[in-house]
């Protein structure tokens, strides 16, 4: 089994405020559906509650510290631990954010597929961990400008684990 953790994060790690992203970019979208699709997605409440429904064609699991949560078609459990427990069979889990499970996870990871934002958002309010290069190798990276449907260039990068 692989942890994977994938993510769109700005030059400053910032993830997004309000939760909400801070950018609408099409091709990363397509990424992250081609990536997690058919795959447990394990995220916190927020970024469950960010959706208008359940993402579909996969299993969401949601970490809440709410005792009493429940979320129709949902995997709910209270850490990370149970959230891992709760997909055994499948061969690549994604973990998909917020910043507080990100930083949860990094240290259980496998992988980071990310979509690096070439811009700077100081006003973000979550962030994506730092990423300790003595600890990850960056293994691909596949650089898209910016264009009428993307307001920002954006590299794919893909970091494995040293451990």
């Amino acid at each position: 089994m692989t942890l994977t953790l994938i993510a769109a994060i700005a030059e400053n790690n910032a993830l997004g405020k309000d939760n909400k992203m801070m950018w609408h970019l099409p091709d990363d979208f397509k990424h992250f559906k081609s990536r997690t699709s058919g795959h447990h997605i394990i995220m916190g409440r927020k970024t469950f509650e960010s959706f208008p429904s359940p993402l579909p064609n996969r299993t969401s699991v949601i970490i809440t510290r709410q005792e009493d949560y429940k979320a129709d078609g949902c995997i709910v459990v209270n850490s990370l631990e149970e959230a891992l427990k709760a997909c055994p069979q499948d061969e690549e889990i994604f973990v998909i954010g917020g910043g507080e499970i990100y930083n949860q996870s990094i240290g259980h990871a496998d992988k980071l597929d990310l979509t690096r934002v070439h811009a700077t958002f100081p006003d973000a309010d979550a962030y994506f961990p730092e990423i300790d290069t003595t600890k990850w190798d960056l293994t691909s990276e596949n650089f898209h400008p910016k264009n009428e449907k993307h307001a920002f260039d954006m590299t794919f990068q893909v970091y494995l684990s040293k451990h």
